[in-house]
Protein backbone atom coordinates (compact mmCIF):
# COMPACT_ATOMS: atom_id res chain seq x y z
CA UNK A 1 0.00 0.00 0.00
CA UNK A 2 1.46 3.34 -1.09
CA UNK A 3 1.25 6.57 1.46
CA UNK A 4 0.50 9.53 0.15
CA UNK A 5 3.17 12.58 1.93
CA UNK A 6 1.89 13.79 4.41
CA UNK A 7 -0.89 11.49 5.64
CA UNK A 8 -0.73 10.29 9.21
CA UNK A 9 -0.80 6.69 10.89
CA UNK A 10 -4.03 8.04 12.34
CA UNK A 11 -5.50 8.72 9.10
CA UNK A 12 -4.23 5.59 7.96
CA UNK A 13 -5.91 3.41 10.73
CA UNK A 14 -9.44 5.28 9.70
CA UNK A 15 -9.70 4.93 6.48
CA UNK A 16 -8.97 1.38 6.74
CA UNK A 17 -12.19 0.78 9.37
CA UNK A 18 -14.33 2.72 7.64
CA UNK A 19 -17.25 -0.38 7.79
CA UNK A 20 -17.15 0.10 11.78
CA UNK A 21 -18.55 3.23 10.62
CA UNK A 22 -20.92 2.47 8.76
CA UNK A 23 -21.74 -0.45 11.08
CA UNK A 24 -22.20 1.92 13.87
CA UNK A 25 -24.66 4.22 12.36
CA UNK A 26 -26.93 1.44 10.85
CA UNK A 27 -27.03 0.20 14.04
CA UNK A 28 -28.15 3.53 15.96
CA UNK A 29 -30.63 3.79 13.10
CA UNK A 30 -31.78 0.54 13.60
CA UNK A 31 -32.67 0.87 17.36
CA UNK A 32 -33.85 4.26 16.22
CA UNK A 33 -36.37 2.59 14.16
CA UNK A 34 -37.30 -0.23 16.58
CA UNK A 35 -37.77 2.38 19.47
CA UNK A 36 -40.34 4.66 17.47
CA UNK A 37 -42.40 1.72 16.13
CA UNK A 38 -42.32 0.26 19.77
CA UNK A 39 -43.82 4.02 20.95
CA UNK A 40 -46.90 3.80 18.43
CA UNK A 41 -47.98 0.76 19.50
CA UNK A 42 -47.46 0.59 23.10
CA UNK A 43 -50.28 1.49 26.03
CA UNK A 44 -48.45 3.22 28.59
CA UNK A 45 -49.74 6.44 29.40
CA UNK A 46 -47.66 9.44 29.78
CA UNK A 47 -45.98 9.85 32.89
CA UNK A 48 -46.97 12.99 35.30
CA UNK A 49 -43.83 14.94 34.15
CA UNK A 50 -44.69 14.46 30.75
CA UNK A 51 -47.93 15.40 31.13
CA UNK A 52 -46.71 18.55 32.86
CA UNK A 53 -43.99 19.10 30.26
CA UNK A 54 -46.70 18.71 27.36
CA UNK A 55 -48.98 21.52 29.14
CA UNK A 56 -45.93 23.69 29.75
CA UNK A 57 -45.59 23.38 25.50
CA UNK A 58 -49.39 24.73 25.39
CA UNK A 59 -48.05 27.77 26.94
CA UNK A 60 -44.32 28.74 25.31
CA UNK A 61 -42.31 30.63 27.68
CA UNK A 62 -39.08 31.56 28.33
CA UNK A 63 -38.57 29.21 31.38
CA UNK A 64 -41.07 26.90 34.11
CA UNK A 65 -40.83 26.58 37.98
CA UNK A 66 -39.11 23.58 38.01
CA UNK A 67 -37.35 23.48 34.59
CA UNK A 68 -35.62 25.44 31.84
CA UNK A 69 -37.98 25.93 28.31
CA UNK A 70 -36.31 23.56 25.83
CA UNK A 71 -37.68 20.25 26.62
CA UNK A 72 -41.71 22.78 26.42
CA UNK A 73 -39.95 23.95 22.96
CA UNK A 74 -38.79 20.60 21.53
CA UNK A 75 -42.78 19.35 22.26
CA UNK A 76 -44.50 21.89 21.24
CA UNK A 77 -42.66 21.17 17.74
CA UNK A 78 -43.50 17.69 17.74
CA UNK A 79 -46.83 17.99 19.14
CA UNK A 80 -47.20 21.02 16.57
CA UNK A 81 -46.72 18.46 13.36
CA UNK A 82 -48.28 15.54 15.05
CA UNK A 83 -50.87 16.14 17.08
CA UNK A 84 -50.99 15.42 20.81
CA UNK A 85 -50.89 11.89 21.37
CA UNK A 86 -48.73 10.06 23.38
CA UNK A 87 -46.54 8.73 20.76
CA UNK A 88 -46.16 13.24 19.44
CA UNK A 89 -45.26 14.13 23.05
CA UNK A 90 -42.75 11.47 23.38
CA UNK A 91 -41.10 11.45 19.23
CA UNK A 92 -37.97 14.12 20.54
CA UNK A 93 -36.84 11.58 23.22
CA UNK A 94 -35.58 8.74 21.11
CA UNK A 95 -34.56 10.90 18.19
CA UNK A 96 -32.38 12.83 20.47
CA UNK A 97 -30.47 9.84 21.76
CA UNK A 98 -29.99 8.83 18.53
CA UNK A 99 -28.22 12.06 17.63
CA UNK A 100 -26.05 11.38 21.01
CA UNK A 101 -24.88 8.27 19.84
CA UNK A 102 -23.84 9.59 16.90
CA UNK A 103 -21.59 12.15 18.82
CA UNK A 104 -20.46 9.36 20.66
CA UNK A 105 -19.25 7.57 17.78
CA UNK A 106 -18.28 11.05 16.39
CA UNK A 107 -15.86 11.51 19.19
CA UNK A 108 -15.09 8.33 19.99
CA UNK A 109 -13.65 8.12 16.49
CA UNK A 110 -11.85 11.29 16.56
CA UNK A 111 -9.81 10.25 19.82
CA UNK A 112 -8.90 6.72 19.03
CA UNK A 113 -10.80 4.96 15.36
CA UNK A 114 -13.97 4.17 13.86
CA UNK A 115 -13.85 0.35 15.21
CA UNK A 116 -13.99 2.12 19.38
CA UNK A 117 -16.44 4.72 17.90
CA UNK A 118 -19.01 1.57 16.64
CA UNK A 119 -18.40 -0.14 19.93
CA UNK A 120 -18.93 3.10 22.33
CA UNK A 121 -21.97 4.18 20.05
CA UNK A 122 -23.65 1.03 20.49
CA UNK A 123 -22.72 0.43 24.26
CA UNK A 124 -24.23 4.27 24.93
CA UNK A 125 -27.53 3.51 22.39
CA UNK A 126 -28.16 0.27 24.42
CA UNK A 127 -27.66 2.09 28.11
CA UNK A 128 -30.62 0.99 30.37
CA UNK A 129 -30.85 4.52 31.24
CA UNK A 130 -30.64 5.30 28.23
CA UNK A 131 -33.22 2.95 27.01
CA UNK A 132 -35.60 4.07 29.73
CA UNK A 133 -35.08 7.86 28.23
CA UNK A 134 -35.69 7.21 25.13
CA UNK A 135 -39.06 6.44 25.71
CA UNK A 136 -40.20 9.09 27.93
CA UNK A 137 -39.72 12.58 27.07
CA UNK A 138 -37.51 14.64 29.81
CA UNK A 139 -35.08 17.38 30.11
CA UNK A 140 -32.26 14.32 30.33
CA UNK A 141 -32.77 13.49 26.42
CA UNK A 142 -32.04 17.08 25.28
CA UNK A 143 -29.35 17.52 27.86
CA UNK A 144 -27.27 14.10 26.82
CA UNK A 145 -27.20 15.44 23.15
CA UNK A 146 -26.39 18.82 24.00
CA UNK A 147 -23.04 17.29 26.32
CA UNK A 148 -22.46 14.87 23.85
CA UNK A 149 -21.86 17.80 20.75
CA UNK A 150 -19.87 20.09 23.34
CA UNK A 151 -17.48 17.49 24.38
CA UNK A 152 -17.00 16.35 20.15
CA UNK A 153 -16.58 19.81 19.40
CA UNK A 154 -13.75 20.26 22.26
CA UNK A 155 -12.07 17.85 20.92
CA UNK A 156 -12.52 19.45 17.69
CA UNK A 157 -11.55 23.01 19.26
CA UNK A 158 -8.42 21.57 20.58
CA UNK A 159 -6.72 20.81 17.38
CA UNK A 160 -4.48 23.05 14.91
CA UNK A 161 -6.72 25.08 13.38
CA UNK A 162 -10.01 24.34 15.16
CA UNK A 163 -10.63 27.65 16.91
CA UNK A 164 -14.30 28.06 15.09
CA UNK A 165 -15.38 24.91 16.93
CA UNK A 166 -15.11 26.84 19.95
CA UNK A 167 -18.39 28.65 18.43
CA UNK A 168 -20.20 25.03 18.43
CA UNK A 169 -18.70 24.58 22.19
CA UNK A 170 -20.82 27.57 23.46
CA UNK A 171 -23.80 26.95 21.09
CA UNK A 172 -24.09 23.30 22.47
CA UNK A 173 -23.60 24.51 26.30
CA UNK A 174 -26.03 27.16 26.17
CA UNK A 175 -28.69 25.09 24.48
CA UNK A 176 -27.54 22.47 27.24
CA UNK A 177 -28.32 24.94 29.80
CA UNK A 178 -31.89 25.99 28.08
CA UNK A 179 -32.19 21.41 28.44
CA UNK A 180 -31.14 21.62 32.29
CA UNK A 181 -28.78 23.01 34.33
CA UNK A 182 -26.82 20.04 34.62
CA UNK A 183 -25.15 21.35 31.15
CA UNK A 184 -23.09 24.07 34.43
CA UNK A 185 -21.31 20.52 35.08
CA UNK A 186 -19.76 20.42 31.89
CA UNK A 187 -18.88 24.21 31.66
CA UNK A 188 -16.96 23.64 34.99
CA UNK A 189 -15.53 20.17 33.98
CA UNK A 190 -14.23 22.18 30.75
CA UNK A 191 -12.74 24.98 33.09
CA UNK A 192 -11.12 22.50 35.35
CA UNK A 193 -9.08 21.01 32.94
CA UNK A 194 -7.73 23.58 31.24
CA UNK A 195 -6.77 25.73 34.15
CA UNK A 196 -5.15 22.59 35.54
CA UNK A 197 -3.49 20.70 32.83
CA UNK A 198 -0.77 22.83 31.62
CA UNK A 199 -1.16 21.66 28.36
CA UNK A 200 -4.99 22.72 28.20
CA UNK A 201 -4.27 26.02 29.46
CA UNK A 202 -3.36 27.53 25.60
CA UNK A 203 -7.13 26.73 25.23
CA UNK A 204 -8.39 29.09 27.70
CA UNK A 205 -8.88 32.25 25.88
CA UNK A 206 -11.30 29.88 23.22
CA UNK A 207 -13.46 28.03 25.69
CA UNK A 208 -13.87 31.57 27.71
CA UNK A 209 -15.15 32.65 24.18
CA UNK A 210 -17.52 29.35 24.46
CA UNK A 211 -18.87 30.04 28.18
CA UNK A 212 -19.60 33.82 27.12
CA UNK A 213 -21.76 32.13 24.14
CA UNK A 214 -22.83 30.01 26.10
CA UNK A 215 -24.08 32.76 28.71
CA UNK A 216 -25.38 34.56 26.22
CA UNK A 217 -27.88 32.14 24.97
CA UNK A 218 -28.60 31.09 28.20
CA UNK A 219 -29.99 34.73 29.42
CA UNK A 220 -33.58 34.33 28.24
CA UNK A 221 -34.11 31.90 30.97
CA UNK A 222 -32.19 34.21 33.38
CA UNK A 223 -34.80 37.00 32.34
CA UNK A 224 -37.38 35.11 32.67
CA UNK A 225 -36.27 33.88 36.62
CA UNK A 226 -35.69 37.53 37.42
CA UNK A 227 -39.18 38.20 36.49
CA UNK A 228 -40.64 35.11 38.41
CA UNK A 229 -38.24 35.68 41.59
CA UNK A 230 -35.99 32.94 41.03
CA UNK A 231 -38.04 29.82 41.03
CA UNK A 232 -36.34 27.53 39.11
CA UNK A 233 -33.01 28.40 41.49
CA UNK A 234 -34.90 28.03 44.34
CA UNK A 235 -36.53 24.73 43.26
CA UNK A 236 -32.96 23.55 42.77
CA UNK A 237 -31.60 24.39 46.22
CA UNK A 238 -34.96 22.90 48.04
CA UNK A 239 -34.97 19.78 45.48
CA UNK A 240 -30.88 19.23 47.08
CA UNK A 241 -32.36 19.18 50.22
CA UNK A 242 -29.12 19.61 52.03
CA UNK A 243 -30.50 19.97 55.70
CA UNK A 244 -30.58 18.34 58.84
CA UNK A 245 -28.38 15.63 58.89
CA UNK A 246 -25.79 15.33 56.73
CA UNK A 247 -24.99 11.38 56.97
CA UNK A 248 -27.31 8.87 54.88
CA UNK A 249 -25.52 6.20 54.20
CA UNK A 250 -28.33 4.06 52.87
CA UNK A 251 -29.77 6.97 50.58
CA UNK A 252 -25.71 6.69 49.24
CA UNK A 253 -25.52 2.90 49.04
CA UNK A 254 -29.14 3.16 47.11
CA UNK A 255 -27.62 5.90 44.84
CA UNK A 256 -24.40 3.98 43.94
CA UNK A 257 -26.26 1.18 43.52
CA UNK A 258 -28.69 2.58 41.23
CA UNK A 259 -25.89 3.46 39.20
CA UNK A 260 -25.33 -0.34 38.27
CA UNK A 261 -28.79 0.30 36.48
CA UNK A 262 -28.28 3.43 34.64
CA UNK A 263 -24.86 2.14 32.86
CA UNK A 264 -25.19 -1.30 33.14
CA UNK A 265 -23.89 -3.57 35.60
CA UNK A 266 -20.53 -4.30 33.71
CA UNK A 267 -20.08 -0.82 32.58
CA UNK A 268 -20.42 0.48 35.63
CA UNK A 269 -18.06 -2.14 37.64
CA UNK A 270 -15.71 -1.50 34.67
CA UNK A 271 -15.87 2.47 35.42
CA UNK A 272 -15.24 1.75 38.74
CA UNK A 273 -12.13 -0.09 38.43
CA UNK A 274 -10.87 2.16 35.17
CA UNK A 275 -11.44 5.00 38.27
CA UNK A 276 -8.85 3.55 40.47
CA UNK A 277 -6.10 3.79 37.80
CA UNK A 278 -6.38 7.43 37.18
CA UNK A 279 -2.57 7.58 37.21
CA UNK A 280 -2.03 5.18 33.93
CA UNK A 281 -4.31 7.57 32.00
CA UNK A 282 -2.94 9.03 28.66
CA UNK A 283 -4.35 12.98 27.23
CA UNK A 284 -7.25 11.41 25.97
CA UNK A 285 -8.23 9.07 28.61
CA UNK A 286 -7.35 11.76 31.28
CA UNK A 287 -10.17 13.91 29.39
CA UNK A 288 -12.88 12.03 29.40
CA UNK A 289 -12.69 11.31 32.41
CA UNK A 290 -12.82 14.91 34.02
CA UNK A 291 -16.31 15.25 31.98
CA UNK A 292 -17.19 11.76 34.07
CA UNK A 293 -15.87 11.18 37.38
CA UNK A 294 -15.97 14.67 39.21
CA UNK A 295 -20.01 14.90 38.49
CA UNK A 296 -20.49 11.38 39.29
CA UNK A 297 -18.36 12.37 42.71
CA UNK A 298 -20.44 14.92 43.29
CA UNK A 299 -24.12 13.02 42.96
CA UNK A 300 -22.02 10.38 45.02
CA UNK A 301 -21.55 13.41 47.67
CA UNK A 302 -25.08 14.75 47.48
CA UNK A 303 -26.65 11.56 47.71
CA UNK A 304 -24.07 10.84 51.01
CA UNK A 305 -25.43 14.67 52.43
CA UNK A 306 -28.89 14.45 51.34
CA UNK A 307 -30.00 12.45 48.94
CA UNK A 308 -29.66 12.29 44.76
CA UNK A 309 -31.87 10.46 42.10
CA UNK A 310 -30.92 7.88 39.56
CA UNK A 311 -30.42 10.16 36.84
CA UNK A 312 -28.90 12.90 38.08
CA UNK A 313 -25.63 11.24 37.57
CA UNK A 314 -26.35 10.56 33.66
CA UNK A 315 -24.65 13.05 32.01
CA UNK A 316 -21.37 11.38 33.51
CA UNK A 317 -22.15 8.36 30.91
CA UNK A 318 -21.61 10.10 27.92
CA UNK A 319 -17.88 10.51 28.25
CA UNK A 320 -17.60 7.40 30.53
CA UNK A 321 -18.69 5.17 27.61
CA UNK A 322 -15.99 6.05 25.43
CA UNK A 323 -13.22 5.53 28.50
CA UNK A 324 -15.05 2.23 29.28
CA UNK A 325 -15.27 1.47 25.56
CA UNK A 326 -11.63 2.74 24.44
CA UNK A 327 -10.37 0.72 27.80
CA UNK A 328 -11.94 -2.73 26.52
CA UNK A 329 -11.13 -2.42 22.83
CA UNK A 330 -7.28 -1.78 23.93
CA UNK A 331 -7.21 -5.12 25.91
CA UNK A 332 -9.10 -6.60 23.19
CA UNK A 333 -11.90 -7.67 25.46
CA UNK A 334 -14.87 -7.72 22.46
CA UNK A 335 -16.53 -10.31 24.67
CA UNK A 336 -16.92 -8.37 27.58
CA UNK A 337 -18.36 -5.61 25.26
CA UNK A 338 -20.90 -8.14 23.68
CA UNK A 339 -21.71 -9.55 26.68
CA UNK A 340 -21.68 -5.99 28.68
CA UNK A 341 -24.37 -4.83 25.65
CA UNK A 342 -26.85 -7.96 25.65
CA UNK A 343 -27.04 -7.87 29.38
CA UNK A 344 -27.91 -4.01 28.56
CA UNK A 345 -30.78 -5.15 25.84
CA UNK A 346 -32.07 -8.01 28.03
CA UNK A 347 -32.84 -5.92 31.12
CA UNK A 348 -34.82 -3.02 28.63
CA UNK A 349 -36.45 -5.73 27.00
CA UNK A 350 -37.74 -7.13 30.54
CA UNK A 351 -38.70 -3.50 31.89
CA UNK A 352 -40.67 -2.81 28.62
CA UNK A 353 -42.46 -5.85 27.89
CA UNK A 354 -42.34 -8.63 30.46
CA UNK A 355 -45.37 -7.12 31.71
CA UNK A 356 -47.92 -6.91 28.73
CA UNK A 357 -46.33 -10.21 27.64
CA UNK A 358 -47.37 -12.33 30.56
CA UNK A 359 -50.93 -10.62 30.41
CA UNK A 360 -51.23 -11.72 26.74
CA UNK A 361 -50.66 -15.10 28.39
CA UNK A 362 -53.22 -14.36 31.53
CA UNK A 363 -50.42 -14.06 33.79
CA UNK A 364 -51.05 -10.66 35.88
CA UNK A 365 -47.53 -8.66 37.84
CA UNK A 366 -48.35 -7.08 40.65
CA UNK A 367 -47.92 -3.31 40.32
CA UNK A 368 -44.97 -3.03 42.57
CA UNK A 369 -43.26 -5.57 40.40
CA UNK A 370 -44.67 -3.78 37.22
CA UNK A 371 -41.92 -1.47 36.08
CA UNK A 372 -44.00 1.11 33.95
CA UNK A 373 -46.87 0.72 36.76
CA UNK A 374 -46.60 4.47 37.29
CA UNK A 375 -47.95 4.64 33.54
CA UNK A 376 -51.27 3.07 33.78
CA UNK A 377 -54.65 3.85 34.72
CA UNK A 378 -54.18 7.65 33.51
CA UNK A 379 -56.32 6.83 30.29
CA UNK A 380 -59.28 5.35 32.69
CA UNK A 381 -59.46 8.28 35.25
CA UNK A 382 -59.39 10.99 32.48
CA UNK A 383 -62.27 9.17 31.10
CA UNK A 384 -64.12 9.36 34.27
CA UNK A 385 -63.53 12.28 35.62
CA UNK A 386 -64.14 13.79 31.78
CA UNK A 387 -67.57 12.51 32.21
CA UNK A 388 -68.09 14.07 35.53
CA UNK A 389 -67.33 17.57 34.50
CA UNK A 390 -69.44 17.13 31.53
CA UNK A 391 -72.00 15.91 33.92
CA UNK A 392 -71.51 19.28 35.75
CA UNK A 393 -71.21 22.28 33.67
CA UNK A 394 -69.77 25.19 35.17
CA UNK A 395 -67.51 23.15 37.31
CA UNK A 396 -63.75 24.11 37.28
CA UNK A 397 -61.53 21.21 38.22
CA UNK A 398 -59.57 21.11 41.09
CA UNK A 399 -57.04 18.69 42.13
CA UNK A 400 -55.02 18.17 45.52
CA UNK A 401 -51.72 16.70 44.01
CA UNK A 402 -49.01 18.36 41.06
CA UNK A 403 -48.70 14.87 39.46
CA UNK A 404 -52.47 14.24 39.40
CA UNK A 405 -53.57 17.53 37.81
CA UNK A 406 -51.01 16.90 35.10
CA UNK A 407 -52.44 13.59 34.14
CA UNK A 408 -56.03 15.08 34.45
CA UNK A 409 -55.50 18.24 32.45
CA UNK A 410 -53.89 15.96 29.43
CA UNK A 411 -56.53 12.96 29.73
CA UNK A 412 -59.68 14.32 30.26
CA UNK A 413 -61.06 15.85 27.12
CA UNK A 414 -61.69 18.54 26.44
CA UNK A 415 -58.83 19.49 28.07
CA UNK A 416 -59.56 21.58 30.98
CA UNK A 417 -56.44 23.97 30.91
CA UNK A 418 -58.42 26.15 33.66
CA UNK A 419 -57.44 23.52 36.08
CA UNK A 420 -56.22 24.70 39.63
CA UNK A 421 -54.42 22.56 42.43
CA UNK A 422 -55.05 22.68 45.93
CA UNK A 423 -51.87 22.70 48.13
CA UNK A 424 -51.72 23.72 52.21
CA UNK A 425 -48.24 24.42 51.76
CA UNK A 426 -47.61 28.13 51.87
CA UNK A 427 -45.77 29.78 48.91
CA UNK A 428 -44.99 28.72 44.99
CA UNK A 429 -44.06 25.29 44.48
CA UNK A 430 -44.53 24.46 41.29
CA UNK A 431 -45.95 26.10 37.95
CA UNK A 432 -49.77 25.57 38.88
CA UNK A 433 -48.94 27.86 41.55
CA UNK A 434 -46.99 30.16 39.63
CA UNK A 435 -49.47 30.67 37.06
CA UNK A 436 -53.13 30.09 37.84
CA UNK A 437 -53.20 30.27 41.26
CA UNK A 438 -56.07 29.04 43.61
CA UNK A 439 -56.01 32.27 44.96
CA UNK A 440 -57.19 33.75 41.89
CA UNK A 441 -60.62 31.57 41.64
CA UNK A 442 -62.35 33.16 45.55
CA UNK A 443 -66.04 32.20 45.09
CA UNK A 444 -65.63 29.80 42.17
CA UNK A 445 -67.31 25.96 42.32
CA UNK A 446 -65.11 23.07 41.85
CA UNK A 447 -65.33 19.38 40.63
CA UNK A 448 -62.54 18.30 43.05
CA UNK A 449 -60.07 15.01 42.61
CA UNK A 450 -58.54 14.23 45.71
CA UNK A 451 -55.55 11.62 46.12
CA UNK A 452 -54.80 12.28 49.53
CA UNK A 453 -58.00 12.88 51.14
CA UNK A 454 -57.17 16.12 53.07
CA UNK A 455 -60.75 16.82 54.49
CA UNK A 456 -60.37 18.68 57.43
CA UNK A 457 -57.72 20.63 55.88
CA UNK A 458 -59.80 21.88 53.07
CA UNK A 459 -62.97 22.56 54.68
CA UNK A 460 -62.32 25.81 55.96
CA UNK A 461 -61.91 26.50 52.49
CA UNK A 462 -64.69 26.08 51.07
CA UNK A 463 -68.30 26.51 51.40
CA UNK A 464 -69.54 22.80 51.09
CA UNK A 465 -67.28 19.85 50.30
CA UNK A 466 -70.29 17.56 49.11
CA UNK A 467 -69.14 13.85 48.25
CA UNK A 468 -69.84 13.01 44.31
CA UNK A 469 -67.95 9.43 43.98
CA UNK A 470 -64.68 7.20 43.88
CA UNK A 471 -62.87 6.47 41.10
CA UNK A 472 -60.74 3.14 41.44
CA UNK A 473 -58.74 2.98 38.08
CA UNK A 474 -56.63 -0.45 37.58
CA UNK A 475 -52.98 1.27 38.13
CA UNK A 476 -51.37 4.29 38.72
CA UNK A 477 -49.07 5.47 40.89
CA UNK A 478 -49.32 3.28 43.80
CA UNK A 479 -50.70 0.22 41.74
CA UNK A 480 -54.35 0.56 42.52
CA UNK A 481 -54.76 3.57 43.44
CA UNK A 482 -58.64 5.25 45.01
CA UNK A 483 -59.56 8.81 44.16
CA UNK A 484 -62.05 10.32 45.90
CA UNK A 485 -64.44 12.98 44.01
CA UNK A 486 -66.17 16.27 45.57
CA UNK A 487 -68.40 19.30 44.40
CA UNK A 488 -66.17 22.06 46.33
CA UNK A 489 -68.80 25.29 46.51
CA UNK A 490 -67.32 28.96 46.77
CA UNK A 491 -63.48 28.73 47.22
CA UNK A 492 -63.09 31.38 49.88
CA UNK A 493 -59.33 30.74 50.39
CA UNK A 494 -58.19 32.22 53.74
CA UNK A 495 -54.28 33.65 52.01
CA UNK A 496 -52.62 30.64 52.92
CA UNK A 497 -51.53 30.03 48.58
CA UNK A 498 -50.80 34.02 47.66
CA UNK A 499 -48.94 34.19 44.38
Amino acid sequence: MTIARGTTAAAVVRGGDRPYGICGFAAIGGLTLLRLLWLSVQSAGLYPDEAQYWFWAKHPAFGYYSKPPLVAWLIALTTGAFGDSEFAVRLAAPLLHAGAAAMVFATAARLYDRRTGFWAALAYATLPGVSLSAFIISTDAPLLLCWAVALYAFVRAREPDGGWWWVVVGIAAGLGLLAKYAMAYWLLSALGLVLIAPSERRHLKGLMLAIGLAVLLYLPNLWWNWDNGFVSYLHLRDNAHVSGSLVHPAAFLEFFASQFGVFGPLFFAALMAIATRTGRFDARARMLAVFALPTLAMMLCLSFLSRAQPNWAAPTYVSATILVTAWAVRQNWRRFLRLAIALNLAAAILAFCATDTLAAIGVALPPKLDPLHRLRGWHELGRQVGALLAAHPGLTLLADDRELLAALIYYVKPHPFTAVEWNPIPGITDQWRLTNNIGLHRGEDFLLVSVHNLLDQMRPDFTALTPLTTIQPHSGPAGISVYTVYIARNFRGDGRTPR
